[in-house]
């Protein structure tokens, strides 16, 4: 995961009302639980970030807190959110995904884009390819991966927002050579037609292509692509930056209508704000 630098872009009786609002502070006195809903590739940043906030809202308030984690595609993640699970904040790969959740049931305000700098995007990444060692079918470019014979490993746009990124930037290398959203269209499904398997989240297409595998070439997260070499080495896969890419910012969000029902607002507005922080961007 890349925290922010500089890209080039492609593209919520007065009496009463006082009392309730008091109720619904947090005592300080007490721990607090915080539950994040974010996308596949974050459970390794959220890991050492959890512990980074939790130690920083201790010196700072004296209160604990604990941070529990629910990972999947953004997608689905932003759907069990709308469905009714107690997320006090979520942290997804795409900003529709929480506009969905706005639209959808009002959890989340409208303007939760407006809350946060960077229009709620802490960090940044964008998609590249990791192929085995020594690149033994020489993909280089994304026209390389609608050829025969090449194995593309993806996740389901449906439910992935890593997926719909890299659907996106497929689209956009196609539109910008071969002219047009049609030639895009028909690049992006020949593409599809080398697709043997969609999982439905980023971590289970990196699971698919380094452990299982399957297929010739991963359209990963730079971050999970970085993972990989670590986990499994150099000497095992390499990293294919393509000539063309796209800037992913994943978005974050308080989940208002859980986190003034819990009283936890307070800690989960700190909680995203200390992304931002000098610590929270190490």
């Amino acid at each position: 995961m890349s925290f922010r630098r500089d890209f080039i872009k492609l593209s919520l009786g007065a009496a009463a009302a006082a009392s309730i609002a008091l109720t619904a502070l947090p005592s300080f006195s007490q721990g607090v639980t915080l539950l994040n809903v974010s996308y596949d590739p974050t459970r390794e940043l959220y890991a050492e970030y959890n512990q980074a906030f939790a130690k920083y809202w201790k010196a700072k308030t004296g209160q604990d807190v604990s941070i529990k984690q629910s990972h999947g595609g953004s997608g689905k993640q932003a759907r069990s959110v709308i469905d009714g699970i107690d997320a006090d904040v979520v942290t997804l790969a795409l900003a529709g995904d929480i506009d969905a959740i706005a639209k959808n049931g009002g959890q989340v305000a409208p303007d939760w884009e407006k809350r946060l700098p960077h229009n709620s995007a802490p960090y940044s990444s964008t998609i590249v390819f990791l192929v085995k060692k020594g690149n033994p079918k020489g993909l280089k470019d994304w026209d390389d991966l609608v050829k025969p014979g090449v194995q593309v490993i993806t996740p389901n746009p449906k439910t992935s927002g890593g997926a719909r990124w890299n659907y996106l930037a497929a689209w956009e290398f196609a539109k910008r050579k071969y002219g047009g959203d049609a030639k895009a269209q028909e690049f992006v499904g020949n593409l599809y037609k080398n697709v043997p398997v969609l999982d439905a989240g980023a971590r289970g297409s990196t699971i698919t292509f380094v452990q299982r595998g399957v297929g010739d070439v991963l359209l990963a997260w730079e971050n999970e692509a970085f993972l990989a070499l670590k986990e499994f080495g150099p000497e095992k896969f390499e990293i294919v930056v393509p000539s063309l890419s796209i800037l992913a910012e994943p978005s974050v969000a308080v989940v208002d209508k859980v986190a003034d029902k819990k009283g936890t607002r307070k800690v989960a507005e700190e909680y995203l704000k200390y992304l931002y922080s000098d610590e929270g961007q190490e």
